[in-house]
Order: structure tokens, then sequence, then C-alpha cells
């Protein structure tokens, strides 16, 4: 049976060093997003019914966007996305002991976090 899938409320940002601070200065004070503060030291913002987290990440040249997709069952949506022949790169990111999450790309190599619905971070 094939697993539901839906979006889920992280968008990761991974920016360059020498562009960090004036992203997160851009979101924070040009646009006034709200800032989040669940996860110090990473720094987040409210975006709508979604939380978009500004990260640095050393030795990139140009930024990322990352999403988070919730399966309501996180073992049977490995087995369907590998039947699917969707590309797996847990290497990219550790993830918190325990949890089911895993990570994909898709075709266009954006980077989409499978997690387990409820199991939020």
């Amino acid at each position: 049976m094939k697993p539901r899938y839906e979006g889920n409320h992280n968008i990761a940002m991974k920016v360059p060093p020498h562009q960090y601070e004036a992203t997160v200065a851009f979101y924070r004070d040009v646009i006034g997003l709200k800032p989040l503060d669940n996860h110090p030291p990473h720094i987040g913002f409210h975006f709508g019914s979604n939380q978009l987290w500004i990260d640095r990440v050393p030795g990139m040249s140009q930024a990322e966007l990352w999403l988070e997709i919730a399966a309501d069952d996180a073992g049977a949506a490995a087995v369907h996305l590998n039947a699917a022949d969707v590309v797996r790169c847990d290497e990219i990111e550790p993830l918190p002991e325990g949890h089911r999450d895993f990570w994909i790309t898709s075709p266009c190599q954006i980077v989409h976090h499978i997690s387990q619905k409820g199991e939020g971070w």
C-alpha cells in the first residue's frame, strides 16, 4: 500500500557563511518575520503555518532550499520511494537518534526530509 504524504512545517534554507548574516537580517529586519525561539542556537522564523530555518553551511557557494514531507508511515515510505528509484541521501545531515526520518532528493536535486507524521523535531 502506498503511504500518504503531505508537506510538513519545516523549510530549511542552507546559506553560505558569507551570506548568512545578511539573510537573517533580511527576514528579521526587512521582512519583519517573528523569530522562533524553540531550538536555540538555531535561527528560524514563523513563515505562515511553516517554520523557516536559516542554517549557516561552510563550504557552500550558493543557498539551497530544503523541504520537509510527512509520511503516515515512514517505513512504508522508505520502501515505496526506493521502489520508485528515488535517491536517498542520509549522509547529508545527521537526524535525531531514534527517529525513522531520512533524506531524499527530488529529480531536480531539491533535498527533502521525509519524517514520520507526528514525530516532528
